[in-house]
């Protein structure tokens, strides 16, 4: 394989050969509205089957049933604004492309970074929380272990490597079944609910505001920040997709739109459900909330069986689809020259090959290394709300600087709508703290050697000729036009 060899630009930017970009072209037109919209609830569905749980050991019922409608509501926001913002410039690079139009490079690597560190890690963890489930449905003798995570890992990219039309389409199959199986979860449970059970966790006297609602009194509304989030965490990027979308700019916001609306639902339901079919205390520490709640007496049932298995189809489409988003974010900032330039070469059949087995490789790494899916999971969350917190301050900056940009779909409420999703997210960001400091910490850590390596490299090698970088060149230029 040979390399570029860029050549230098007046701007300051590296302007690459001829052939840079046709060597870094993805499938056009792959996807409509729908199976994007599948694509949206599959990066989530595994976030319904399990984890949410535990934010009741840290608000109890109605801290986390707040925390999960603050969270909502930033999610909602930030979706409305990702939807304009992708209307506005729908290319592979998502979030990353937003920011670097509004915030310069900079901006742009920071939230492209936390944008990668959510999406290289939560595949990792989810894919030892398909191993527990393999384990646990004692399919094929198999436990939890690196073979388990491997095979995910050597499948799953295997299928993407095929081609983006095929993926969506497995992606859209598999998670339509996990959705299916939670709606006939809610309704089996529903049938045992019993609104007394909501409130069983044990009051924390010394906790300011405590109550049977608050156990944890009301700071453990603001520790179960990060778990009502997990009933959202990933919807934000369907417009990662925009490349391989057909009409992107009304496709897009068309699917995020929809995808959040199921999402709020199968929350609502799976949160109720759950709870008032067995009692927030019996399910605050199960791996399996959903299974708990079906098995009062603790033996299984024909329904339970169904949504166990279920539930390994939900966590299958998350991991899926997450390996699909990461691999996009890092074709563009790889492109761009944020990342070194070789990660965004695509095959024939235009899949970014290495973008997908390099961070394929490191998160089966880490999952056989460590076997620690929540830490991963909460490191995932870290990076993802400094992300929204970027992109939606992106949003309130282009708003104000560039009020006349065509704008093909507008955010309802404009910079209001942004601005809740800002403070949302940095109360969020804030509350990881409070869950898991080593986490927090990994992913400053992480966070830090990436921004080193931007500042003493590849802020001085970027591609002007890349989607990203034109379109914010051209804002640059209109800029100085006007100036004059």
């Amino acid at each position: 394989m040979t390399m570029e060899s860029p050549k230098p630009s007046t701007s300051g930017a590296a302007e690459p050969a001829d052939d840079y970009l046709e060597r870094r072209a993805l499938r056009r037109g792959s996807a409509g509205w729908l199976l994007l919209t599948g694509l949206g609830v599959a990066y989530v569905v595994s976030g319904d089957f399990s984890g949410w749980n535990f934010g009741l050991a840290e608000g109890g019922f109605g801290g986390l049933a707040i925390a999960m409608a603050l969270m909502g509501v930033m999610y909602a926001c930030m979706v409305f604004s990702l939807a304009e913002l992708s209307s506005v410039l729908p290319t592979a690079g998502g979030g990353y492309g937003f920011a670097r139009r509004a915030l310069g490079p900079w901006g742009g690597f920071l939230t492209g970074t936390a944008i990668l560190i959510e999406y290289i890690l939560a595949p990792a963890a989810i894919s030892i929380f398909i191993g527990d489930y393999v384990e646990s449905l004692g399919l094929f003798g198999l436990t939890s272990g690196w073979p388990v995570y491997l095979a995910c890992f050597v499948v799953f990219i295997g299928i993407h490597l095929w081609g983006v039309g095929e993926a969506l389409r497995f992606s859209f199959v598999v998670t339509g079944i996990a959705v299916a199986a939670l709606l006939v979860f809610a309704v089996g449970a529903f049938m045992d609910f019993d609104a007394s059970k909501l409130n069983d966790i044990a009051v924390d006297a010394d906790a300011f505001g405590s109550n049977s609602w608050l156990p944890m009194g009301l700071l453990g509304i603001w520790a179960a920040f990060p778990f009502g989030m997990w009933f959202f965490l990933g919807v934000e990027g369907v417009p990662l997709a925009a490349e391989e979308t057909k009409d992107p700019a009304r496709t897009l916001p068309r699917a995020i739109r929809w995808s959040m609306a199921i999402l709020v639902v199968l929350a609502l339901l799976t949160f109720f459900a759950s709870a008032g079919a067995r009692g927030a205390n019996a399910i605050q520490d199960a791996g399996n909330p959903l299974v708990e709640a079906l098995q009062p007496g603790g033996d299984a049932t024909a329904l339970s069986r169904i949504v166990n298995y279920a539930g390994l189809a939900g966590l299958v489409a998350s991991f899926f689809s997450l390996i699909y988003a990461g691999s996009r974010q890092l074709f563009a900032l790889s492109r761009a020259g944020y990342l070194p330039r070789f990660l965004s070469l695509t095959s024939s059949r235009k899949a970014p090959y290495l973008g997908l087995l390099v961070p394929g490789a490191i998160g089966f790494g880490l999952a056989a290394a460590t076997g620690d899916g929540a830490r991963m999971l909460n490191v995932a969350v870290f990076g993802a709300t400094i992300s929204y917190a970027l992109m939606s301050l992106s949003h309130i900056v282009l708003r104000r600087r560039e009020p006349d940009l065509e704008r093909p779909y507008r955010t309802p409420g404009g910079m209001l709508t942004s601005s809740v999703a800002l403070v949302l997210a940095c109360a969020a960001l804030v509350a990881t703290f409070l869950v898991d400091v080593t986490a927090a910490l990994i992913a400053l850590a992480v966070y830090v050697v990436a921004i080193a390596y931007f500042g003493i490299y590849s802020r001085k090698h970027l591609v002007a000729r890349a989607p990203e970088e034109e379109f914010a060149a051209l804002a640059a230029a209109e800029a100085e036009l006007e100036r004059d």
